[in-house]
């Protein structure tokens, strides 16, 4: 995962679904269509963990909870730094397209909040609570010839970019 740079600090997902409803929808909808996903997070030494997670869309929030001590958490922990990938499914088409949000992992230890995951969610205790702040988040889908990407950054209005599987220059729409 390239480090972040000023230019795209995390977001709410709150502060994404208001700038951009009808994507933010299509996400969680997507992600919502299996309930395991992959996280990325980063080892101590910089490389990359594979893990699979479920993720929540709650309070307007999307949650990552795991088992304290878990080797994702202790990454996180240290550099919260992720990218999820919505579960392709059985067939791997992904006919509703692939999806990745990468961001930062802010852990939650206010009891308020998560009494209220508790309620909604029911989680095997105990738990980790982590909200996922987007810098950006990613649909790459087919259209015909055509491979189009929506990328969507915080501060920044959503991009749709449109290529094809040669030497064609990306085209944006």
């Amino acid at each position: 995962m390239a480090p972040m740079t000023s230019s795209t600090p995390p977001s709410s997902w709150q502060d994404f679904r208001a700038a951009e409803p009808d994507f933010a929808d299509t996400v969680q909808k997507r992600f919502q269509l299996y309930k395991h996903h992959v996280l990325a997070t980063l080892r101590k030494d910089g490389s990359p963990r594979v893990t699979g997670l479920e993720v929540e869309f709650r309070m307007d929030t999307l949650w990552f909870g795991m088992m304290p001590n878990s080797r994702k958490a202790l990454d996180l922990r240290r550099d919260p730094r992720f990218a999820v990938q919505a579960n392709p499914g059985p067939d791997a088409e992904m006919a509703d397209g692939d999806i990745r949000v990468s961001g930062l992992a802010v852990e939650i230890t206010d009891p308020a909040v998560r009494a209220r995951f508790v309620q909604e969610v029911s989680p095997p205790e105990p738990f980790l609570l982590f909200r996922a702040d987007p810098a950006e988040v990613v649909r790459t889908a087919l259209d015909g010839d055509d491979i189009v990407l929506q990328v969507w950054r915080p501060g920044a209005p959503l991009r749709t970019l449109r290529r094809r599987g040669d030497e064609s220059p990306v085209r944006e729409s």
